[in-house]
């Protein structure tokens, strides 16, 4: 993309100083500043890779400061085994038990306890 014209808007200036740099250009006191995007995006590639980053202590830098302060324990594997008994009416039983627990409420909560809580939230001025 070859150099382009900056073109003052008077209307979208937005400060002061913006707005005499318009009336500037537009005047023709001053010139226009060009933009070179192709050679300001080559710059800016520079700047995203930082030096540590282009040679091998970039992955050990990162290990270092991402790595947790305490040690983590590692999970061990478990494993349950159930007996079978054989009586279809245990299942259904814990069919049922399983089933019922989706459904039932967890807590009951009961209107003093909704009024203790609303009081407790409540500002005291």
């Amino acid at each position: 993309m070859p150099d382009e014209e900056v073109k003052p808007n008077l209307n979208e200036a937005s400060t002061q100083d913006a707005q005499l740099a318009a009336d500037n250009i537009a005047s023709g006191e001053e010139e226009a500043p060009t933009v070179d995007f192709d050679a300001d995006y080559t710059a800016a590639q520079k700047f995203s890779v930082s030096e540590v980053d282009r040679t091998g202590k970039g992955a050990a830098a990162a290990e270092a400061a991402t790595a947790p302060e305490q040690k983590i324990s590692q999970p061990q594997k478990t494993t349950t085994q159930t007996q079978s008994t054989g009586n279809p009416d245990d299942f259904k039983e814990s069919a049922k038990e399983v089933g019922n627990s989706q459904t039932e409420v967890v807590t009951d909560v009961s209107d003093d306890l909704v009024e203790e809580a609303l009081e407790k939230g409540e500002r005291k001025n």
